[in-house]
């Protein structure tokens, strides 16, 4: 009998879940995106601050971060949807015109992110500090294209 009442409440949920996101307003959808780009400014801003030398260099703290940077690459783009980009973001509406060099920019964040988080495992700083800039320059891209 559990097993049937897991897959019941599974199921529950999921239509629930279905139901909310079906349902975002503009403005949420708006607040969700931002949200998770200032937890990308906080870990990726400290970790800069390390790649920098302006911060000691914790390989820890640092391989930590790079792994909820990865992490946070995957999850803003379900935030961009038609018609969120009237008022209250700096986001450009060109996004929706350009939706597969948008998508394709946030896929080249997701990759590189995904690579640092790789290489601060590892004890090669030259590696750490290369995947570093290489995601920082994705990050620029998407805002020179995409926001205002």
């Amino acid at each position: 009998m559990k097993p049937l009442y897991k897959v019941a409440a599974t199921l529950v949920l999921a239509g629930v879940a279905g139901h909310a996101a079906a349902d975002i307003k503009p403005f949420e959808a708006v607040e969700y995106r931002k949200g998770i780009f200032k937890a990308v400014k906080w870990h990726f801003g400290a970790m800069g601050d390390m790649v920098k030398g302006k911060a000691e260099f914790d390989s820890e703290d640092f391989a930590r971060r790079a792994d909820l940077l990865a992490a946070l690459s995957q999850m803003p783009w379900e935030g961009f949807r038609p018609g969120t980009y009237a008022s209250a973001t700096s986001a450009l509406p060109v996004i929706e015109d350009e939706w597969e060099d948008f998508t394709a920019a946030g896929d080249a964040f997701s990759e590189k992110a995904a690579a640092l988080a790789v290489a601060a495992k590892g004890d090669d700083m030259k590696a750490i500090k290369s995947a570093f800039v290489a995601t920082a320059r994705t990050c620029k891209g998407c805002h020179d294209d995409f926001k205002d």
